[in-house]
């Protein structure tokens, strides 16, 4: 595939570089509460049946949503763009330290301090465990598909881009069970070993697989012809995404009722941990002297998390009522104007960054 061919599949026009769905997100997870937590009181057997149709711990209508959400996302990685890693080593090189030595870790001591320790009093205290390791799961995968979104937002190099998210994927698929387990496992949560693979074999490697022989079917029509079938499907992705958070406000709807400060209190240590990240991969790249065009995506891609592996993950591992799947949709919830805060920061700050950094 070509430069050319690689920058028009990863990377359209930045004029179209935010849907309607996408820019509005925030405002439909808030109406997906409110449905959720509405149809879970109003129709509490409907919503026990869907949760009882399960295979192997899997239920199989979220599993079906995970993969219209996720596999549109996947489509968009071009894993021959792993070529254009040396070009962009120490952009690279900082992105994976905060994705992989940093942020799960991170995350891991924020959840204990704040869900364990600050807010424990304001928290149901046999769900503290839950919220820790929904926690875990959400900072443990790199973001694949709306990265690109920000990259775009901040003028990144696409070329940056694509390639550290084809090699953050392909790292994902090896690394992101033993990670979790590890985090789980230090934080003295029980470790279900075969859901969690089987978590790992059916939102990643199954979907990777999946998207690319589809990505190489549609990239044999032209260019053209996979660039319009790839943005047809983003609304589809989007919208399998608010039918499943909608499935699990249902099931959470007693929950939120009861104690309606969790959302918030869920929310901080997953803001600071997006502030942090950001912030340490931004200065990271500028002591280093990559240019701002790099510096921004990594600061960007070190901060935001696959929240879609993670919901799906946390609903396999721990199930719809879960502590750990209300606190990944906490970070659905404040992903994008978190991000696009992120966006104005690295954009306003180039000036700044370019007099300090190296030519």
């Amino acid at each position: 595939m070509s430069a050319s061919q690689l920058s028009g599949a990863a990377a359209p026009k930045a004029a179209s570089a935010i849907s309607f769905f996408e820019r509005y997100l925030t405002v439909w997870v808030a109406l997906c509460i409110v449905a959720g937590v509405a149809l879970g009181q109003w129709l509490p057997g409907a919503f026990k049946a869907i949760a009882a149709m399960e295979v192997a711990q899997v239920n199989l209508p979220v599993g079906l949503l995970i993969w219209v959400m996720i596999i549109p996302m996947l489509l968009k990685i071009d894993f021959s763009a792993l070529g254009q890693v040396k070009a962009h080593a120490r952009g690279i090189g900082v992105t994976l330290f905060i994705n992989w030595a940093v942020k799960p870790f991170s995350m891991a001591l924020l959840g204990w301090l704040f869900v364990r320790h600050a807010f424990a009093a304001w928290l149901p205290a046999d769900q503290l465990d839950s919220y820790v390791a929904g926690l875990i799961l959400l900072a443990a995968a790199p973001c694949t598909a709306m990265v690109f979104v920000w990259s775009q937002l901040c003028k990144g190099d696409p070329y940056f881009t694509l390639s550290q998210v084809a090699l953050n994927d392909a790292i994902m698929v090896v690394a992101f069970a033993p990670i979790v387990a590890l985090l789980l496992g230090l934080s003295s949560i029980t470790v279900p070993w075969d859901t969690l693979l089987t978590s790992v074999g059916l939102y990643i490697i199954v979907p990777v697989v999946l998207s690319q022989l589809w990505r190489k079917a549609l990239l044999a029509k032209g260019t053209a012809y996979f660039q319009a079938v790839a943005s047809r499907l983003g609304p589809f992705s989007i919208s399998a995404l608010l039918l499943t958070l909608v499935l699990l406000f249902a099931f959470q709807g007693q929950a939120i009722l009861d104690q309606p400060l969790v959302i918030a209190l869920l929310a901080v240590p997953i803001l600071i941990q997006v502030v942090f990240n950001s912030g340490l991969a931004y200065l990271l790249n500028r002591r280093l002297g990559v240019q701002h065009c790099v510096a921004g995506p990594s600061a960007l891609i070190g901060a935001s998390n696959f929240f879609e592996l993670a919901v799906a993950t946390a609903i396999s591992l721990f199930g719809f009522q879960s502590g750990a799947a209300l606190a990944t949709v906490v970070g659905v919830l404040i992903e994008v104007p978190v991000m696009l805060a992120v966006v104005a920061i690295v954009n306003r700050s180039q000036a700044w960054y370019e007099k300090g950094a190296p030519a």
